[in-house]
């Protein structure tokens, strides 16, 4: 979680005019978490505070708001038509193109209300550089009317190898998640949709396995070309560059004869069996979606127990 301003910047070349709210802290149970954010414009807005009653009145007063920035705290109960019982703070701010030019980087950190001091509190200062000589990132959090944001960083390299119907199934299901830079190769430029999600770098090759050395060694990979003999020559050059996890499309049919191929290639079995095959929730169906909603299944699950391994060492 962190402050999109690659989402912001889009926003604000297309509509000039865009409020952002993100939630800054809470109390109690709540829809989404500090650092959740949605973008407002008069026509239309993106991202998502947890919807609802809550989501609703937030951004129609967005479209409202004439000063720089407003925060606001709301309670989730009947008022709101909402069970949750806790409380969520909002800050809610306008920006136009020429604000846009003057963010940071890598943190940022402003204050919200008139309160404010006119320098950073020490509390977030000090945090910033204990956390910055540990190599680490601050959570978002509110600290004496000011907000702290680091910008937002996608946290896992995917490389979806192929462009067809599960291609690009699987791209419009895992497009929209915050933690993950895809990059989306095929044979040629033509074999991609005309529109390619924000998020999502196309990188047409004639011979895609060239591009293997371009994938950074811990990158998560998933195989579903359009031909079985290049689908093959990947994993055999994935072998050889290496990957946080690899997937490949197919039956226990064409993963026996794989394996079997690899292995005079000179892979051992225990390098083999690294390749997930087939990938996904078989049992949901071979349907483009169905086979995407499985796989993005998968990888969740995936994350979800690192973080939960790193957690525990910490």
């Amino acid at each position: 979680m962190g402050f999109d301003l690659e989402a912001l910047g889009a926003a604000l070349r297309e509509h000039g005019r865009v409020c952002r709210v993100v939630i800054a802290a809470i109390r109690g149970s709540s829809p989404r978490e500090v650092g959740a954010a949605m973008l407002v414009w008069d026509q239309g807005q993106s991202g998502t505070i947890g919807g609802g009653a809550l989501e609703f009145e937030a951004a129609e007063a967005a479209r409202k708001q004439d000063q720089k920035t407003h925060l606001s705290t709301h309670a989730l109960g009947p008022d709101l038509g909402q069970c949750c019982g806790g409380s969520v703070t909002l800050v809610s701010e306008i920006y136009h193109m020429e604000d846009f030019a003057q963010l940071d980087s890598e943190v940022i950190l402003r204050p919200v209300t008139p309160q404010a001091a006119t320098s950073p509190p020490l509390a977030a200062t000090r945090q910033l550089a204990q956390l910055r000589a540990q190599g680490q990132r601050p959570e978002p959090q509110l600290i004496d009317h000011w907000m702290l944001e680091p910008v937002h960083r996608p946290q896992r390299d995917l490389w979806i190898w192929g462009a067809g119907h599960v291609g690009r199934a699987l791209v419009d299901v895992l497009a929209p998640l915050p933690d993950l830079a895809i990059t989306w190769v095929d044979t040629a430029p033509t074999r991609f949709p005309a529109h390619i999600p924000a998020g999502v770098t196309m990188l047409p090759g004639q011979d895609p396995t060239l591009l293997l050395r371009h994938a950074p060694a811990n990158a998560q990979h998933l195989v579903l070309t359009y031909s079985h003999e290049l689908d093959l020559a990947l994993c055999h050059g994935l072998l050889l560059h290496g990957f946080s996890f690899a997937g490949l499309i197919g039956s226990a049919t064409k993963w026996a004869r794989f394996r079997s191929r690899l292995a005079a290639l000179g892979h051992r079995p225990a390098e083999i069996a690294r390749i997930t095959c087939p990938i996904g929730v078989p049992a949901l169906g071979k349907h483009p979606q169905m086979i995407a909603v499985g796989v993005a299944t998968e990888l969740l699950a995936l994350a979800a127990r690192k973080e939960m391994e790193e957690e525990r060492r910490a």
